[in-house]
């Protein structure tokens, strides 16, 4: 597996961990609908917070939020829309970002709420 790879797999772990700290239910992890792919489904009270993980060793070239393109976010509206019908949810649906960023083993998370409000 690539070291990117790796590193985004690492970073989902970490995101996971982090929600279970912050009392949210994780409900699913790699989510796939059509060409989307959902990094993790996680419920707190009434909301359903859909995740996505963006996870860099640098943020050199950016911040990790801001590689969340407008393809992306299309394509996670369009499965959590099937994922809420499919299982008759009543619920609130938030997309979220948590970006991480690992420099030299130790990790710095940034929990954006309502992240794509910003784009």
């Amino acid at each position: 597996m690539a070291q990117h790879n790796e590193l985004g797999k690492e970073g989902e772990k970490i995101a996971v961990a982090f929600l279970l700290e912050n009392d949210y239910e994780i409900v699913e992890k790699n989510y796939r609908y059509r060409k989307a792919e959902v990094d993790i489904i996680a419920q707190k009270g009434n909301i359903l917070a859909v995740i996505e993980v963006k996870t860099r060793s640098t943020n050199y070239f950016g911040n990790p939020e801001e590689f969340v393109s407008p393809k992306k976010i299309k394509l996670l509206t369009s499965a959590v829309d099937d994922y809420v019908i499919k299982n008759d949810l009543d619920v609130e649906v938030r997309f979220d970002i948590i970006a991480i960023i690992k420099k030299q083993n130790k990790f710095t998370i940034e929990h954006l709420k309502d992240a794509f409000l910003f784009f």
